[in-house]
């Protein structure tokens, strides 16, 4: 015995499913796309080169790696170089992403005892 309830149940959700499934079916057609002129050329990507530096010129020089400098209306390229220290046993820090609890920014390179 089947009861008519049940039955009446099934036969709503098969009647929202063709419903659901119809609806979109609808709507479907061929589609074409006509693209004018040529395409855009995607910009590359420039990595500046590992440069393998040269030997240092007198006793004590450090080598400071390139780095890239905001300048305000964009990056430039900061050659890599010898260089004195400003005091003994500093080190150089390069330029680095830091982030704190209010965001991130850019700080430039430094020398640290």
């Amino acid at each position: 015995m089947i009861r008519t309830a049940h039955v009446g149940r099934v036969a709503l959700v098969a009647a929202f499913a063709v419903l659901v499934l119809a609806v979109p079916a609808a709507h479907a057609g061929p589609r074409v796309f006509i693209q004018i002129g040529t395409p855009v050329p995607v910009a590359p990507v420039i990595v500046a080169p590992r440069v393998i530096p040269p030997p240092p010129y007198a006793y004590g020089m450090v080598w400071r790696p390139g780095y890239y400098n905001w300048t305000g209306y964009g990056y430039a390229l900061v050659p890599g170089a010898w260089v004195r220290p400003p005091y003994a046993r500093a080190v150089w820090v390069g330029p680095r992403w830091v982030h704190e609890p209010r965001g991130a920014f850019w700080a430039r390179g430094y020398w640290r005892r």
